[in-house]
Parts: structure tokens; sequence; C-alpha cells
């Protein structure tokens, strides 16, 4: 008998991950594994999110007190759908999955979660609009593009 690992992950998502937004369905697909949606929450710190690429992505790069406190959802994921995330986001070889405090919206809690960064980027995307709360759908006109291309990385690094 094989032993099965049943533990949960707390995951903050800031993109297209929320509800409403166009990846939105991979959170509850339950092939992919199990999310159980814990919270609307903001991120302690400030960083910079901003949308860039020909896909109009939203990159939160890891740049603390640069921007604005990030708003997005918290869900606790299983070991299958941590897995799924992380080769989603390309951990860690475009975006690192890293913990930071997130505060709860209804209760004003701080706890940690994993949220997906990158570290290493390109000094003028910092020259983009930046943004607390994405939208695909904004003001800003920059749509998701979604692809079926599974290698979009494109060259933001450094």
């Amino acid at each position: 008998m094989s032993l099965i690992s049943r533990a949960m992950h707390r995951i903050f998502v800031y993109g297209t991950l929320k509800s409403g937004e166009p990846n939105a369905h991979l959170m509850v697909d339950s092939t992919l594994g199990k999310a159980t949606f814990v919270g609307k929450a903001e991120t302690v710190r400030k960083f910079p999110l901003l949308i860039a690429s020909r896909f109009n992505v939203p990159y939160l790069l890891y740049k603390p007190g640069t921007g604005h406190r990030i708003i997005g959802e918290v869900y606790d994921v299983d070991d299958k759908l941590l897995q799924f995330l992380d080769e989603f986001e390309n951990h860690p070889n475009y975006y690192l999955r890293q913990q930071e405090d997130v505060e709860f919206e209804l209760d004003k809690r701080i706890e940690k979660a994993w949220v997906y960064m990158m570290m290493n980027f390109r000094d003028e995307l910092l020259q983009k609009s930046l943004m607390a709360n994405y939208s695909s759908k904004g003001p800003h006109g920059l749509q998701y593009v979604e692809s079926e291309d599974t290698d979009r990385v494109e060259d933001l690094y450094t």
C-alpha cells in the first residue's frame, strides 16, 4: 500500500486564475486536483503587478515595496493541483513560488500563502503601468490572449 500525501497548500492567485478571469476554470477542474476557496485577500507588502508580453499576461515582479498591495484570492489546493500550477506557471524556471503574507479582506487576519512571482526581470518592465487588482477586461485594454503554445515564455528577464 502506498502512502498518498493529502497535504493542502495555501495559494494566492492574482491574475488569470482568479474568479471571472480567463483561466479560473483551472481552479475548479477536479481532474487537475482539489481547490477550496478560502477568501479574498491582498498582499501585506507592495509589489509591482503589470501586464506584458504579446499574450498580455499579468506579471507580479519580485520587487518588494514597489507598486501596490496586490488584491487576489486564496485557495487551499492539494498536492496534485499544486503540481499542475507549478507546471502552468513554469516554476521554478520562469516564475518562482514563494510564501508571502496576505491579509484576508473579511476578518483582516494575516497568513502565509504561496505566490508565483518573477524574480529576474528587465528593469524597463517597472516603467509599465502598475495595478493593484488585475482584470483581463480592465480599462487598460490589454485583454489576455489565450494560446495553445505551451512555450509562451518570452524574454522579460534581465
